[in-house]
């Protein structure tokens, strides 16, 4: 039967497996083929919360998600075209994702008896069989099998084979998408070059993949998806931490000073530690401390000796940093906290994502604790805010959040790089020697925008007390008067306000900047609210859309801004958040649309959600 090419704008590819199974390795390999392909794309890993899983269960599958096209992709896509399943749990966990009619690759060795009693489906009902996949289109490989006779005479292990077969998928799944094989190969060299054999065996599997799909009746279809048309530049595929990496060693670059980075590893934000550490050609310095508080506090200590101090954490640890963020506070020093948010409370779905901990940014430490907080929308963002947050926390001796979370961490999207000269400036002074002055340094004393200076100990003159007990204002002695510390806990205020006038205006990402209804939104919902709001303009609704990057302070003109709809609606992945604060400081009647699943929204959900949400607002008009 002749091979029939199809045209697609756009495809969206699930590959599901055991946690074993390579299905991570898989769809990042197939995620950077096809950005160098030059499409447009974005992706959802998701993954089981332990190491290793229980293999064949669904608790233990793990997952793959890629939306790539010709066109603007701002989702990794509601639902897939075609899922890839390498056993019955990954069947069973991921079928509801698939549209209808949607195809399905199976490989048949991951439904024996042992695996559909794994799975739950039971022995006797196998889906394969009973109709349970009547109305896909289903291709059945036995991949295990076609692996083995693939290395029969490689040599290697049993075991070192199994660990092949995402190759033989991914081969395959080349030859379906017109996927060159050749990035493919030359990763697979580097990986495991101080063990040829194992590069030579998984690239033999890549190929035999790719001709089995040219060669069997099984596959009769293939599909074509044209570039994007992408600004000119040099792109790269990039995931939110490895974008957060480069963005602090950029910041290090462009304001000429050493980074130390004191961290403790957790789920999703462990990648920025693993990645930084790679980076001490660039003056970075990386600490694993033995827990979170001093992680922070190491982080505090090179801030105060004159470097950019930079923590990070998820929810848990950064309720254990707490009270020494609360101490940076109290010194005025700059230090960046990373806080790559996951599902809480407590220990939650460490891999499942959710915007779980912009209240606790805002309001989670005790006393009168003001700091700055930034959000990135996307994962190539976060190189951008990340910046940013250095810059601000320089500039500005505050501490400042950054709200990345698990969706933004491991999705990727293609990054146009940056030029140096597009790059804002980082101005830092140095509180400069005393050089004999009778005049005694006052370390608290402040400019116009009421920022104490960044005296660097051991300089000569400018001796001075640190600690987490009141200042007095000027001195920086140890004080216990009332007017004194009203005064102080004003003037910490006052600074962070004051940054709203060195961050730009709050734009309308889309739609006009007044009118019926506003979608408002932060952090990673951007993909989808942009999309939604597209969406419905097409069909005559009346909706903008602004995303907000500085949650603390607001841009100062978010109030003129807000006043313009009649009706605001704020997406967020908790159970409301950002609506609370916008409630509070601008005494506006927004309405939440909250998801909890840890789980992005769908394009879909949320478009019936707000079409909801208006008609129920029409329906209190009316009435």
């Amino acid at each position: 039967m002749a091979t029939q090419d199809h045209l697609r704008e756009e495809v969206t590819i699930r590959f599901a497996g055991d946690s074993g199974d390579g299905m991570q390795l898989t769809g990042s390999l197939f995620t950077n083929t096809t950005a160098l392909e030059g499409n447009d794309l974005r992706t959802l890993p998701e993954f089981p919360a332990e190491i290793r899983a229980p293999a064949g269960t669904v608790p233990g599958v793990s997952s793959f998600q890629l939306h790539f096209g010709s066109k603007e992709i701002m989702t990794p896509g509601d639902i897939c075209d075609l899922l890839v399943a390498m056993n019955s749990a990954a069947l069973k966990a991921n079928l509801g994702l698939l549209k209808p009619g949607g195809t399905i690759i199976v490989n048949t060795a991951g439904f024996d008896k042992r695996n559909l009693n794994l799975s739950k489906y039971g022995d006797e009902n196998n889906p394969l069989e009973d109709g349970t996949l009547s109305g896909y289109t289903v291709l059945e490989v036995d991949i295990t099998k076609l692996t083995k006779e693939s290395l029969s005479d490689s040599g290697l292990s049993h075991k070192d084979i199994e660990r092949s077969k995402n190759m033989f998928v991914l081969g395959l799944l080349y030859w379906m998408y017109n996927r060159p094989l050749e990035s493919t190969i030359s990763f697979l060299n580097k990986k495991f070059g101080k063990t040829p054999e194992i590069a030579k065996a998984n690239i033999k599997v890549l190929k035999d993949g790719y001709h089995y799909g040219e060669t069997t009746e099984v596959f009769t279809s293939r599909f074509t998806v044209k570039k994007a048309h992408l600004k000119p530049g040099t792109y790269r595929n990039i995931t939110g931490n490895d974008a957060t990496v480069i963005g602090l060693a950029a910041a290090a670059r462009k304001s000429n000073l050493p980074l130390f980075f004191g961290s403790y590893p957790i789920t999703p934000a462990s990648d920025v530690l693993h990645g930084l550490s790679r980076l001490k050609n660039y003056g970075i310095y990386t600490f694993q401390a033995e827990d979170e508080i001093a992680a922070v506090s190491s982080a505090i200590g090179a801030a105060f000796g004159g470097s950019i101090g930079v923590t990070s954490s998820s929810g848990p640890g950064i309720a254990l940093k707490g009270e020494a963020i609360g101490l940076a506070v109290m010194l005025e020093l700059p230090l960046v906290i990373l806080n790559i948010q996951r599902a809480g409370p407590s220990t939650g779905m460490p891999t499942k994502t959710e915007q779980s901990d912009l209240l606790q940014a805002m309001y989670g430490r005790n006393g009168e604790s003001p700091v700055v907080i930034v959000a990135p929308r996307t994962p190539a963002d976060c190189f951008d805010m990340v910046f940013e947050a250095c810059r601000i926390s320089l500039e500005h001796m505050v501490p400042v959040y950054f709200m990345s979370d698990g969706f933004l961490a491991n999705g990727s999207e293609p990054w146009k790089f940056p030029s140096e000269e597009n790059l804002k400036n980082i101005n830092v002074e140095f509180e400069l020697p005393a050089n004999g002055s009778d005049k005694p340094f006052l370390p608290y004393a402040r400019d116009e925008r009421h920022v104490r200076s960044w005296a660097i100990p051991g300089t000569k003159g400018i001796e001075h007390r640190v600690g987490g007990l009141e200042k007095e204002d000027l001195t920086g002695n140890v004080s216990y008067d009332p007017d004194n510390h009203e005064k102080m806990v004003k003037v910490r205020k006052a600074k962070v306000d004051a940054i709203a006038h060195h961050i730009p205006l709050q734009d309308v990402d889309s739609g006009n900047e007044n009118g019926d209804v506003l979608l408002l939104g932060w952090g990673s919902t951007y993909g989808s609210l942009r999309t939604v709001a597209g969406k419905l303009r097409e069909e005559g609704v009346d909706i903008s859309h602004i995303h907000l990057r500085y949650l603390n302070p607001f841009p100062r003109n978010l109030g003129s801004l807000l006043n313009g709809f009649n009706q605001i609606l704020v997406p967020e992945i908790n159970d409301g958040q950002l609506v609370r604060m916008i409630r509070d400081q601008y005494q506006s009647p927004a309405k939440g649309i909250n998801k909890i699943k840890g789980r992005p929204f769908g394009v879909d959900e949320l478009k019936e959600e707000i079409l909801l949400a208006i008609q129920a607002s029409k329906s209190n008009l009316v009435s």
